[in-house]
C-alpha cells in the first residue's frame, strides 16, 4: 500500500500542503518566537538544523507512517504555520498547531483549522477530534472555541514540556458537531462612569488589587477572598475573569481615575440567566472609600446589564451589617427586598445577608426621573 501523501487544499485565501525546504527559514523563525516556545514542545536552544529536519525529516516521517497528518499554512505565497491531526486509526485525533508571529490575528489558523478539520471528518472519516492547550493559552483556546469545540475542562499535570508537566485544558468535536461557537466569547467594553473609568484589569493592576483586597475592612466583608491575599491571589483572579469571558458567563472591570489610570476598586456581573438576570457585585480600594466609586460604578454596570445584556432583573447582597456596602447598592438605585439569615460569607463565618435587586423598568423609570430633574 502506498505512502500517503499531504493534500492541497485551499480556501482561496490560506492553502495546506506539504512542508518544503524553503520552509526552513520561517519554521526557525517562528520557533524561536517566545510564544512558540512558551506554549509549544518546541526544542529550546532552537537552530536552524532543528528547522530543517522538521520540515525534511519530521513531518514527512509522520505521513510515511501514517500517524500525523502534518500540513504547512501558507498565506500569500509565504510559510505561515504549521497544523496536524495525530491519530491512532480509533476514528479519533488531535489537533495540533502552531503559527508564525507575523500572520496571528489575522484569522489566518482560523481558516486553516477549519481546512484541517473539514478534511479530517471528510476525507479520513474521523469520529472525534480532539484539543489540548497548556492553561493561559487563551489564543489556542480561542481558534478552538471559534471552530465549535466544547472544552471539557482542565486536566492537572496533563501534558509534558521539557522535563515538566502542565496543566492543561481538552476539549472535543465531533464529526456532527456544528463547526461554530456553541456560547458567547465576551470582550470587556470600556465605561465611562461620571468621572470614573471602568476598564479590563491588567498584569500592571496587580500590586493595587492586592492592596484593595488586603485591607481588613475588604477581608471582614468579603469571606471568600483568600487570606492572606498575596500577588498569587491577584494572578488567580484575573485568570478567572478570563474563564467568564471565555465562557460567556461575566465581566470584570477596574475602576480607573481617567487621569492617571489608577486602580480604585473592581465591578463586574456574574450569575447570568440570559434574558433575566444577573448579579453584580464590587470592591473598592481603602484610598477611594466615602467617594462615590462604587456606586457610579455599579451604575454604569447596571447601565451595560439593561441595555447590553437584556437583562430583567440585577441583584446584589451585602453583609446586613455592612452599612457602607448597603449604601452603595442603595445610591445606585437598589432596592433592599429582604434579608437572608446566615446568607453572607464573611471571615469570621457567616452573617444575614440583605439581598437587593432592580427591574429594568425601574432603572429605566428612575434615569427618567434624574434626566427631568437635571
Amino acid at each position: 500500500m502506498p505512502a500517503l501523501a499531504a493534500p492541497t487544499l485551499t480556501d482561496g485565501t490560506v492553502t495546506l500542503r506539504a512542508h518544503r525546504r524553503d520552509d526552513t527559514d520561517r519554521v526557525l523563525e517562528q520557533c524561536l518566537d517566545p510564544a512558540s516556545q512558551r506554549w509549544t514542545t518546541v526544542p529550546v536552544p532552537y537552530d536552524r538544523e532543528l528547522a530543517l529536519s522538521f520540515v525534511e525529516d519530521l513531518m514527512p516521517q509522520g505521513w510515511a507512517e501514517d500517524r500525523e497528518w502534518g500540513f504547512a499554512i501558507e498565506v500569500g505565497g509565504r510559510y505561515a504555520g504549521t497544523c496536524s491531526l495525530r491519530h491512532d486509526g480509533s476514528g479519533r485525533a488531535e489537533i495540533a498547531y502552531a503559527a508564525h508571529p507575523d500572520v496571528r490575528g489575522t484569522g489566518t489558523v482560523g481558516r486553516a483549522l477549519r481546512l484541517l478539520v473539514d478534511w479530517g471528518f471528510e476525507d479520513r472519516g474521523l469520529r472525534a477530534i480532539g484539543w489540548w492547550a497548556h492553561v493561559g493559552n487563551w489564543a489556542s483556546r480561542k481558534a478552538a472555541w471559534r471552530l465549535g469545540f466544547g472544552i471539557e475542562g482542565t486536566v492537572r499535570a496533563a501534558q509534558p514540556q521539557r522535563g515538566e508537566l502542565r496543566d492543561s485544558w481538552v476539549g472535543t468535536l465531533l464529526r456532527e458537531d456544528p463547526r461554530a461557537p456553541t456560547h458567547p466569547w465576551l470582550v470587556t467594553p470600556v465605561l465611562e462612569a461620571d468621572g470614573l473609568r471602568l476598564r479590563a484589569p491588567e498584569e500592571s493592576d496587580v500590586p493595587r488589587i492586592v492592596q484593595a483586597c488586603s485591607d481588613p475592612v475588604s477581608q471582614r466583608w468579603l469571606g471568600q477572598l483568600p487570606s492572606p491575599y498575596d500577588e498569587a491571589s491577584a494572578h488567580a483572579w484575573l485568570a478567572a475573569g478570563h474563564e467568564r469571558l471565555a465562557t460567556g458567563t461575566g465581566t470584570d472591570w477596574v475602576v480607573v481615575d481617567p487621569a492617571d489610570d489608577l486602580v480604585l476598586g473592581s465591578v463586574g456581573w456574574f450569575a447570568h440567566t440570559p434574558g433575566v438576570e444577573c448579579e453584580v457585585g464590587y470592591l473598592t480600594h481603602p484610598s477611594a472609600r466615602g467617594r462615590g466609586v462604587a456606586s457610579r460604578a455599579t451604575q454604569a454596570v447596571l447601565r451595560h446589564a439593561f441595555e447590553q445584556l437584556g437583562v430583567r432583573r440585577v441583584r446584589a447582597f451585602a453583609a446586613a451589617e455592612n452599612t457602607a456596602s448597603r449604601q452603595v447598592l442603595q445610591a445606585a438605585g437598589m432596592t433592599c427586598t429582604g434579608i437572608e439569615r446566615l446568607g453572607a460569607r464573611v471571615r469570621d463565618g457567616v452573617a444575614d445577608a440583605a439581598l437587593y435587586d432592580v427591574l429594568a423598568e425601574d432603572w429605566r423609570a428612575g434615569r427618567s426621573s434624574a434626566s427631568v430633574r437635571r
